[in-house]
Protein backbone atom coordinates (compact mmCIF):
# COMPACT_ATOMS: atom_id res chain seq x y z
CA UNK A 1 0.00 0.00 0.00
CA UNK A 2 1.22 3.49 -0.83
CA UNK A 3 1.04 5.84 2.17
CA UNK A 4 0.83 9.62 1.96
CA UNK A 5 3.94 11.68 2.52
CA UNK A 6 3.78 15.42 3.16
CA UNK A 7 5.83 17.82 1.06
CA UNK A 8 7.53 21.19 1.32
CA UNK A 9 4.50 22.69 -0.42
CA UNK A 10 2.31 21.27 2.36
CA UNK A 11 4.58 22.95 4.89
CA UNK A 12 4.21 26.29 3.11
CA UNK A 13 0.42 25.94 3.33
CA UNK A 14 0.65 25.02 7.03
CA UNK A 15 2.96 27.96 7.78
CA UNK A 16 0.65 30.38 5.94
CA UNK A 17 -2.74 29.18 7.21
CA UNK A 18 -1.87 27.56 10.54
CA UNK A 19 -3.35 24.23 9.46
CA UNK A 20 -3.30 21.60 6.73
CA UNK A 21 -6.16 19.25 5.91
CA UNK A 22 -5.04 15.99 4.28
CA UNK A 23 -7.80 13.91 2.72
CA UNK A 24 -7.65 10.11 3.10
CA UNK A 25 -4.51 10.16 5.24
CA UNK A 26 -5.78 6.82 6.55
CA UNK A 27 -7.63 4.21 4.52
CA UNK A 28 -11.21 3.12 5.10
CA UNK A 29 -9.93 -0.25 6.33
CA UNK A 30 -7.66 1.41 8.90
CA UNK A 31 -10.45 3.65 10.18
CA UNK A 32 -12.96 0.81 10.26
CA UNK A 33 -10.57 -1.21 12.43
CA UNK A 34 -9.73 1.70 14.73
CA UNK A 35 -13.30 2.92 15.17
CA UNK A 36 -14.57 -0.60 15.75
CA UNK A 37 -12.10 -1.05 18.59
CA UNK A 38 -12.82 2.41 20.02
CA UNK A 39 -16.60 2.07 20.27
CA UNK A 40 -16.23 -1.26 22.08
CA UNK A 41 -13.28 -0.25 24.27
CA UNK A 42 -14.43 -0.73 27.88
CA UNK A 43 -11.29 0.93 29.28
CA UNK A 44 -11.84 4.04 27.17
CA UNK A 45 -15.49 4.09 28.23
CA UNK A 46 -14.55 3.84 31.90
CA UNK A 47 -11.81 6.46 31.68
CA UNK A 48 -13.85 8.98 29.68
CA UNK A 49 -15.27 12.07 31.31
CA UNK A 50 -17.14 15.07 29.97
CA UNK A 51 -16.93 18.83 29.74
CA UNK A 52 -19.93 21.14 29.70
CA UNK A 53 -20.37 24.10 27.38
CA UNK A 54 -22.08 27.37 28.29
CA UNK A 55 -25.52 25.77 27.64
CA UNK A 56 -24.78 22.73 29.79
CA UNK A 57 -24.41 20.26 26.92
CA UNK A 58 -21.55 17.81 27.36
CA UNK A 59 -18.86 16.20 25.22
CA UNK A 60 -17.01 13.07 26.34
CA UNK A 61 -13.29 12.48 26.00
CA UNK A 62 -10.56 10.19 27.23
CA UNK A 63 -7.00 11.56 27.42
CA UNK A 64 -3.68 9.85 28.04
CA UNK A 65 0.01 10.73 27.82
CA UNK A 66 2.56 8.01 27.06
CA UNK A 67 2.56 6.03 23.84
CA UNK A 68 2.31 2.23 23.87
CA UNK A 69 1.38 -0.54 21.44
CA UNK A 70 -2.39 0.08 21.39
CA UNK A 71 -3.94 0.86 18.03
CA UNK A 72 -4.39 4.50 19.08
CA UNK A 73 -0.66 4.82 19.69
CA UNK A 74 0.19 3.03 16.46
CA UNK A 75 -1.62 5.83 14.65
CA UNK A 76 0.17 8.49 16.70
CA UNK A 77 3.52 6.75 16.13
CA UNK A 78 2.94 6.01 12.45
CA UNK A 79 5.67 7.11 10.09
CA UNK A 80 3.34 9.22 7.95
CA UNK A 81 2.13 11.24 10.97
CA UNK A 82 5.42 11.65 12.84
CA UNK A 83 7.32 12.57 9.68
CA UNK A 84 4.70 15.22 8.93
CA UNK A 85 4.95 16.61 12.45
CA UNK A 86 8.75 16.75 12.10
CA UNK A 87 8.32 18.77 8.92
CA UNK A 88 5.93 21.28 10.48
CA UNK A 89 7.81 21.68 13.77
CA UNK A 90 11.19 22.02 12.05
CA UNK A 91 12.69 19.45 14.40
CA UNK A 92 12.24 16.24 16.31
CA UNK A 93 8.79 15.87 17.92
CA UNK A 94 7.73 14.30 21.19
CA UNK A 95 4.22 13.12 22.05
CA UNK A 96 2.43 15.34 24.57
CA UNK A 97 -0.89 13.52 24.82
CA UNK A 98 -3.64 11.83 22.81
CA UNK A 99 -7.37 11.96 23.30
CA UNK A 100 -10.43 10.26 21.90
CA UNK A 101 -13.18 12.84 21.42
CA UNK A 102 -16.75 11.55 21.54
CA UNK A 103 -19.41 14.08 20.52
CA UNK A 104 -22.63 12.09 20.72
CA UNK A 105 -25.83 12.76 18.70
CA UNK A 106 -28.09 15.58 19.93
CA UNK A 107 -26.32 15.90 23.31
CA UNK A 108 -22.69 16.52 22.31
CA UNK A 109 -21.81 20.04 23.36
CA UNK A 110 -19.87 22.90 21.78
CA UNK A 111 -16.27 23.89 22.36
CA UNK A 112 -15.56 27.58 22.78
CA UNK A 113 -13.02 29.57 20.77
CA UNK A 114 -9.55 28.72 22.08
CA UNK A 115 -5.94 28.10 21.23
CA UNK A 116 -4.34 24.89 22.46
CA UNK A 117 -1.32 26.89 23.59
CA UNK A 118 -3.73 28.95 25.66
CA UNK A 119 -3.85 25.85 27.90
CA UNK A 120 -0.38 24.45 27.33
CA UNK A 121 1.29 27.75 28.22
CA UNK A 122 0.13 27.07 31.78
CA UNK A 123 1.79 23.66 31.70
CA UNK A 124 5.18 25.37 31.48
CA UNK A 125 5.98 25.21 27.77
CA UNK A 126 7.93 28.36 26.91
CA UNK A 127 7.47 28.18 23.15
CA UNK A 128 4.43 27.45 20.98
CA UNK A 129 6.47 24.86 19.06
CA UNK A 130 3.55 22.47 19.38
CA UNK A 131 0.74 21.20 17.18
CA UNK A 132 -2.23 18.85 17.13
CA UNK A 133 -3.14 16.14 14.63
CA UNK A 134 -6.85 15.30 14.38
CA UNK A 135 -7.98 12.21 12.50
CA UNK A 136 -11.71 11.88 11.88
CA UNK A 137 -13.21 8.47 12.71
CA UNK A 138 -16.69 9.47 11.56
CA UNK A 139 -17.97 12.14 9.16
CA UNK A 140 -17.54 15.68 10.49
CA UNK A 141 -19.80 18.38 9.10
CA UNK A 142 -21.63 21.55 10.12
CA UNK A 143 -24.64 19.64 11.42
CA UNK A 144 -22.69 17.43 13.82
CA UNK A 145 -20.34 20.14 15.04
CA UNK A 146 -17.21 19.95 12.91
CA UNK A 147 -14.13 21.96 13.81
CA UNK A 148 -14.08 25.63 12.87
CA UNK A 149 -10.81 27.53 12.49
CA UNK A 150 -9.79 31.13 11.88
CA UNK A 151 -7.39 30.93 8.97
CA UNK A 152 -4.00 32.48 9.73
CA UNK A 153 -4.85 33.28 13.36
CA UNK A 154 -1.75 31.42 14.61
CA UNK A 155 0.23 34.49 13.58
CA UNK A 156 -1.50 36.59 16.26
CA UNK A 157 0.39 34.92 19.10
CA UNK A 158 -1.15 33.67 22.34
CA UNK A 159 -4.43 35.32 23.41
CA UNK A 160 -5.62 35.56 27.02
CA UNK A 161 -8.00 32.77 28.07
CA UNK A 162 -10.62 32.52 30.81
CA UNK A 163 -13.43 30.17 31.87
CA UNK A 164 -16.64 29.78 29.85
CA UNK A 165 -18.85 27.16 31.48
CA UNK A 166 -16.50 24.31 32.36
CA UNK A 167 -14.17 25.18 29.51
CA UNK A 168 -11.36 27.67 29.11
CA UNK A 169 -11.85 29.93 26.10
CA UNK A 170 -10.12 32.82 24.37
CA UNK A 171 -11.07 36.42 25.10
CA UNK A 172 -14.26 36.88 23.06
CA UNK A 173 -13.91 40.64 22.59
CA UNK A 174 -10.61 40.02 20.80
CA UNK A 175 -11.94 36.99 18.89
CA UNK A 176 -14.89 39.01 17.56
CA UNK A 177 -12.51 41.66 16.23
CA UNK A 178 -10.31 38.97 14.66
CA UNK A 179 -13.34 37.52 12.86
CA UNK A 180 -13.89 40.88 11.17
CA UNK A 181 -10.56 40.65 9.35
CA UNK A 182 -9.78 36.92 9.11
CA UNK A 183 -11.55 34.05 7.39
CA UNK A 184 -13.70 31.55 9.32
CA UNK A 185 -13.40 28.03 7.89
CA UNK A 186 -15.62 25.04 8.66
CA UNK A 187 -13.33 22.01 8.46
CA UNK A 188 -15.63 19.30 7.14
CA UNK A 189 -13.97 15.89 7.08
CA UNK A 190 -14.59 12.32 5.96
CA UNK A 191 -13.42 9.33 8.00
CA UNK A 192 -9.67 8.98 7.50
CA UNK A 193 -9.06 12.67 6.79
CA UNK A 194 -6.43 14.26 9.01
CA UNK A 195 -5.97 17.86 10.13
CA UNK A 196 -2.61 19.21 11.31
CA UNK A 197 -3.00 22.51 13.18
CA UNK A 198 -0.74 24.96 15.01
CA UNK A 199 -1.03 25.35 18.78
CA UNK A 200 -1.91 29.06 18.40
CA UNK A 201 -4.62 28.53 15.76
CA UNK A 202 -7.99 29.73 17.05
CA UNK A 203 -10.60 26.98 16.75
CA UNK A 204 -13.98 25.92 18.11
CA UNK A 205 -16.90 23.60 17.33
CA UNK A 206 -20.70 23.73 17.63
CA UNK A 207 -22.94 21.22 19.38
CA UNK A 208 -23.91 18.02 17.58
CA UNK A 209 -27.41 18.64 16.22
CA UNK A 210 -27.43 15.50 14.09
CA UNK A 211 -28.51 11.92 14.71
CA UNK A 212 -24.96 10.66 14.12
CA UNK A 213 -21.89 10.74 16.42
CA UNK A 214 -18.74 12.73 15.69
CA UNK A 215 -15.68 10.86 16.96
CA UNK A 216 -12.06 11.81 16.38
CA UNK A 217 -8.62 10.90 17.64
CA UNK A 218 -6.35 13.85 18.41
CA UNK A 219 -2.65 13.59 19.22
CA UNK A 220 -0.70 16.62 20.42
CA UNK A 221 3.03 16.94 19.78
CA UNK A 222 5.76 19.13 21.21
CA UNK A 223 9.17 19.84 19.71
CA UNK A 224 11.49 17.80 21.87
CA UNK A 225 13.75 20.76 22.79
CA UNK A 226 10.73 22.67 24.20
CA UNK A 227 10.90 20.95 27.59
CA UNK A 228 8.38 22.42 30.08
CA UNK A 229 9.83 24.03 33.18
CA UNK A 230 6.96 22.70 35.28
CA UNK A 231 7.08 19.09 36.40
CA UNK A 232 4.77 16.91 34.35
CA UNK A 233 4.60 13.84 32.17
CA UNK A 234 7.92 12.95 30.54
CA UNK A 235 6.34 11.97 27.23
CA UNK A 236 6.46 15.61 26.04
CA UNK A 237 10.26 15.46 25.80
CA UNK A 238 10.80 11.77 25.00
CA UNK A 239 11.78 10.47 21.57
CA UNK A 240 8.94 8.78 19.68
CA UNK A 241 9.58 5.24 18.49
CA UNK A 242 8.07 5.44 15.03
CA UNK A 243 6.33 2.40 13.54
CA UNK A 244 5.86 1.46 9.93
CA UNK A 245 2.61 2.65 8.42
CA UNK A 246 1.48 -0.94 7.94
CA UNK A 247 1.35 -1.47 11.73
CA UNK A 248 -2.27 -0.34 12.01
CA UNK A 249 -3.66 -2.94 9.62
CA UNK A 250 -1.39 -5.58 11.18
CA UNK A 251 -2.83 -4.87 14.65
CA UNK A 252 -4.43 -7.85 16.35
CA UNK A 253 -4.98 -6.50 19.86
CA UNK A 254 -8.00 -5.09 21.61
CA UNK A 255 -8.66 -2.25 24.02
CA UNK A 256 -6.14 0.11 25.53
CA UNK A 257 -4.47 -1.02 28.76
CA UNK A 258 -5.92 -0.18 32.18
CA UNK A 259 -2.38 0.86 33.17
CA UNK A 260 -2.23 3.66 30.62
CA UNK A 261 -1.49 7.04 32.23
CA UNK A 262 -4.90 8.59 31.70
CA UNK A 263 -5.59 12.20 32.62
CA UNK A 264 -7.97 13.12 35.39
CA UNK A 265 -10.74 15.64 34.81
CA UNK A 266 -9.02 18.48 36.66
CA UNK A 267 -6.09 18.51 34.21
CA UNK A 268 -5.38 21.72 32.28
CA UNK A 269 -4.55 19.71 29.16
CA UNK A 270 -7.81 17.92 28.61
CA UNK A 271 -9.67 20.24 26.30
Amino acid sequence: MKYKKLTQQDKETYDRDGYLLVSSMFSSKEIELLYGIAINDEVISKKSYDRGDREGLRTKLALWYSLDDSIYSLLARSERIVTGVELFLNGEPAHFHSKLMQKEPKVGGAWEWHQDYGYWYRDGFLFANMLSVLTSLTPANKENGCLQVIKGSHKLGRIDHGFTGEQVGANLERVNEILKIMELVYVEMSPGDTLFFHSNLLHRSDRNNSSEPRWSLISAYNRIDNKPFKEGNKSSYTTIEKVHDSAILDYEGGSISEDTDFSIKSSNTDR
